[in-house]
């Protein structure tokens, strides 16, 4: 890498998806290099499920912005964080003239493409700004990844407990046991803000990258049941994961999100309790109730 990439800023540019534990090794590989992070995202369509509502998409893309960089903070790099044009072209171009990156990650699916013409975007990308700004794709192998014979891929789907110690536990021992990849979706509820979502997961994603599991992770707008229909649809999974708390009445058990995912597919579909987190538990206590 020059001295001239060297001094100038680096974009990291986040088409359809989160940032995973890749593009996180990348950005760690030069931060000690370069002034400053910048994180930016088209409102365009997320690699699960269709939205139609132009707020679902700029929700999704700011989504997978603050995710990534709550990662990125996670190991001790600061960043600043935009949400662009929903075209991917137009996006990335007013990042790059924003910015002015000595290097641009460009994180997106194999086979991503744009416009009328159908043009590869790494390849536009490359064509317009290189040797100004160098641009390394940073691959997410969606369908590659999840057909490994020896990768287990699993939907996991947790709200409230997306950041549970018994979760994230859980998952370590799996991936332990044998290789597994990880995709996280976050149904949005009304009990939990954004904000403590995206925290969560990114919290669960920065402890699944430190012991060397892929996973990738996304807040949803649709209901859970939608939710889970709509990422079965768009991967190819061999399990799913859902996660709830344990001795609480909850909305997704009560309107048998298990069994009507169970009808859906014909993979194992399996309910996790975990238990209440401190806080909830001292609650309860105060309020009389057992614990």
């Amino acid at each position: 890498m020059s001295a001239a990439v060297d001094a100038a800023p680096l974009l990291v540019f986040l088409n359809e998806v989160a940032g995973g534990r890749k593009l996180l090794q990348a950005v760690r590989e030069r931060v000690e290099r370069v002034p400053f992070v910048a994180v930016a995202a088209p409102q365009n369509q997320p690699a699960v499920g269709q939205l139609v509502d132009s707020g679902e998409l700029r929700d999704a893309a700011r989504a997978r912005v603050e995710v990534t960089m709550s990662v990125l903070s996670e190991f001790g790099i600061e960043s600043v964080g935009e949400v662009m044009d929903p075209d991917p072209a137009l996006a990335l171009d007013d990042a790059v003239r924003a910015h002015e990156p000595g290097e641009v990650l460009l994180s997106c699916l194999y086979e991503t493409r744009f416009g009328f013409a159908r043009k590869d975007l790494v390849e536009w990308a490359r064509d317009r700004f290189e040797p100004d700004a160098a641009v390394t794709h940073i691959p997410v192998r969606i369908e590659d990844d999840s057909i490994r014979w020896d990768v287990i891929h699993t939907l996991v789907v947790a709200t409230r407990t997306v950041a549970t110690p018994d979760l994230v536990s859980r998952l370590k021992e799996r991936a332990h046991e044998r290789p597994h990849r990880y995709t996280i979706i976050c149904p949005r509820t009304e009990d939990v803000s954004e904000a403590e979502i995206v925290r969560g997961l990114a919290s669960t994603l920065a402890e699944l990258y430190r012991e060397d599991v892929d996973a990738t992770g996304q807040p949803m707008s649709p209901e859970p049941f939608h939710a889970v229909r709509n990422a079965i649809e768009h991967y190819r999974i061999d399990e799913v994961l859902i996660s709830t708390f344990a001795g609480e009445t909850s909305r997704w058990l009560e309107e048998d999100l298990i069994g009507r995912v169970r009808e859906i597919t014909e993979k194992p579909v399996e309910h996790l309790e975990v238990g209440r987190p401190a806080a909830a538990v001292v609650a309860a206590v105060a309020e009389g109730e057992e614990s």
